[in-house]
Parts: C-alpha cells; sequence; structure tokens
C-alpha cells in the first residue's frame, strides 16, 4: 500500500511511538489527523510536521469521557472526508501488584486500552465497508500474548485487543479491509518509569528505542500484514506460552521475583 495521500487518524500521537509513527508517516506523504489529550503537545507535533511539509490536522479528545470514540469518528469525518487508516495507538500501563491497583484505575484503563479502541473502530466501520477499503492497525502488545506478573490488567486488556483483531479480521475476510495486529516488546518511553526499566535490565528484558517499532509498523502497514510480534526471544515465547503455557511459567518463575522486589519499591 502507498502512503502517500492516505488519510491516517492516530491515536495516542504525542506519546513516544505515537509520535515516532507520526513523524515517519508523515515522511511517507500521508494526510495526519493526530488525537490526543494534551492540546499544546498536539499543536506541537502537528507545527513539526508542518515545518518539514507534511500535512498534520489535530483533534483533542479524553477516552475517559463517555461518547469520546464516536465523536472523534464524527468530527474526523466531517472536517476530512474519508478516513483509510486507523492506527489505535493510545494506552496506559501500570507495573503494580494486581491488589494495589484501584478500581477507578481498572475501569480507566479498560475503558482507554480496550473500549476506545473497539468503539472506535465500530464508528468507522461503516465508512470503510462503504468504500469497500480500509486498515484497521492495532497497537497491543508481547502482554496480549504472554501473561507477565504486575501488569494483570494490561496483559488482561492488550489480549482483548488481540483477540478483537483476529476475530474482526476473519469477519471481514470477503472485503477489502484489513486489520493488522501489533505486538512490540517493551519500549524505551515515559510509559516505562524507572523502576520498570530496571526491573527489565535485571532480568534481561529487551528494550526497543520507538524509533524502532515505529519503522515497523509503517513497513507492516504498507504490506498490509495481518500480525507482527517484534523482538525475540519473547515473540518465541509469546508462541510457546499459546500451547505449553506451564512450560513457560516454569521460565518465568525467576523472573517473577525479580519483578516482585522492583514492584514493591515503587
Amino acid at each position: 500500500m502507498q502512503l502517500k495521500n492516505k488519510c491516517i487518524l492516530l491515536t495516542g500521537a504525542t506519546g513516544g511511538i505515537g509520535k515516532q509513527l507520526a513523524l515517519q508517516l508523515a515522511r511517507k506523504g500521508a494526510k495526519l489527523i493526530l488525537v490526543g489529550r494534551d492540546s499544546n503537545k498536539l499543536e506541537t507535533l502537528a507545527q513539526q510536521i508542518h515545518n518539514k511539509g507534511g500535512n498534520a490536522a489535530t483533534l483533542v479528545a479524553d477516552f475517559a469521557t463517555a461518547g469520546a470514540p464516536q465523536q472523534i469518528a464524527l468530527q474526523a469525518t466531517q472536517q476530512f472526508g474519508n478516513i483509510d487508516i486507523l492506527i489505535n495507538n493510545a494506552g496506559i500501563l501500570d507495573f503494580i501488584q494486581f491488589e494495589d491497583q484501584s478500581p477507578e484505575r481498572i475501569t480507566q484503563m479498560i475503558e482507554t486500552n480496550v473500549t476506545a479502541p473497539i468503539q472506535l473502530a465500530h464508528a468507522l466501520l461503516p465508512q470503510f465497508k462503504a468504500n469497500n477499503q480500509g486498515q484497521f492497525v492495532m497497537i497491543g502488545s508481547i502482554l496480549g500474548s504472554l501473561g507477565f506478573p504486575h501488569y494483570a490488567t494490561y496483559c488482561a486488556t492488550k489480549f482483548a485487543i488481540h483477540g478483537f483483531s483476529q476475530a474482526l479480521r476473519r469477519e471481514l475476510v470477503d472485503t477489502n479491509i484489513g486489520v493488522t495486529y501489533i505486538a512490540p516488546r517493551g519500549v524505551n518511553t515515559s510509559m516505562n518509569d524507572a523502576a520498570t526499566l530496571a526491573m527489565l535490565a535485571k532480568i534481561g528484558g529487551n528494550v526497543d528505542e520507538p524509533e524502532k517499532v515505529a519503522a515497523i509498523i509503517v513497513k507492516a502497514i504498507e504490506h498490509q500484514q495481518q500480525e507482527v510480534f517484534i523482538g525475540q526471544p519473547e515473540s518465541f515465547f509469546a508462541w510457546l506460552n499459546g500451547f505449553m503455557p506451564r512450560v513457560v511459567n516454569l521460565g518465568l518463575k525467576k523472573q517473577a521475583r525479580v519483578a516482585k522486589e522492583f514492584v514493591a519499591k515503587k
């Protein structure tokens, strides 16, 4: 797929991966609609893209607000016409003992990571079907296939998005609408605090730079790939967990104990 002049709706646009995605997609000639909560960050990013000859507009939205996904879809189509690609990138996570996570935070994480991207896809699907073209890009995680301690709610949300992506892809099999699921491993962004990065370093976990992850996502969009798992050995363990979870349990025992040490210090 050629990305030049494609209209792309990108959520979580000012985050670590989101910002790099925006810059790389703009260089490809895409027309971007940047969605985020911070208007100043959005405008700064849009201006950066414009200064380099790119095309970007902004929409301020908070997915914790009821009806936000539907409102974003409506505003985007009213202001910019047909959307060619939706990239559901917005997300939040906690490195925390599940018992210490508040009910309010659990609800917020499910709304942001699961409800909002599904509702946004639902809102844009009629337009995609009317045009018999379009691409949904769901940014998941290796932890959407591999449950890791102290990420219980986050894992649940990414497992949900992984399953949703597979089901929707199969539902749309006789159309020209694609569904791409991307599963990064650890990424060096502000979502991962110092304790998280220290824990990953001690257990030998790999952490990728957002520029690298964004480049892989852009390539996946261009080639309309179905599922992309980033990095080894994490991708292997995610695959192995699908049919030999007991083996993975044994392998994660030591890492789980190390993780517990770091989460207790927070």
